[in-house]
């Protein structure tokens, strides 16, 4: 399977709705928007996102849209996010996304976020060379409630 990133474009954000209000998505990812199944509240978020310096990329598997996957916040403290849909889990395409935003963004220190449970996110994390640096808890939207997170960093 190819995988390849290219800037969002307006079309993609229906695609992206759909695959970041699936259930078990949501459940899987708990840290996410606030609202996850709001309309609004997404298109709000990805405005805002497109106004800014934060780095938007569609992940594309075959030439299909699989999902998403960005560089955000401020300098020194920049995140990376992904959001793989659920029928590319297991298939390698999250790691091979984030291999990719990772060469097309030099910055280092990066780090990421992951609850504690989510095995999945937490080995793609480590194959693309964050490690653990702390600990947290959180109030997981996609759970109701608070969990654990692990914070990872990616140096130079």
């Amino acid at each position: 399977m190819e995988i390849a990133l290219r800037p969002v474009q307006g079309s993609d954000l229906p695609l992206f709705f759909r695959q970041m209000t699936d259930p078990e998505s949501v459940r899987m990812a708990a840290f996410g928007p606030e609202e996850p199944y709001d309309r609004d509240s997404f298109a709000v978020h990805w405005r805002r996102l497109s106004d800014s310096s934060d780095v938007l990329r569609t992940v594309l598997a075959d030439g299909a849209v699989a999902g998403n996957a960005a560089v955000y916040g401020t300098a020194g403290e920049r995140e990376v996010t992904y959001w793989i849909d659920r029928a590319y889990w297991g298939r390698g395409v999250a790691t091979a996304a984030l291999r990719a935003l990772l060469a097309e963004v030099p910055e280092r220190p990066l780090y990421a976020r992951a609850a504690a449970d989510n095995g999945a996110s937490l080995r793609v994390l480590a194959k693309c060379g964050f490690r653990e640096t702390a600990r947290a808890r959180g109030f997981a939207s996609g759970r109701g409630h608070e969990i654990d997170e692990v914070v990872l960093v990616l140096e130079a």
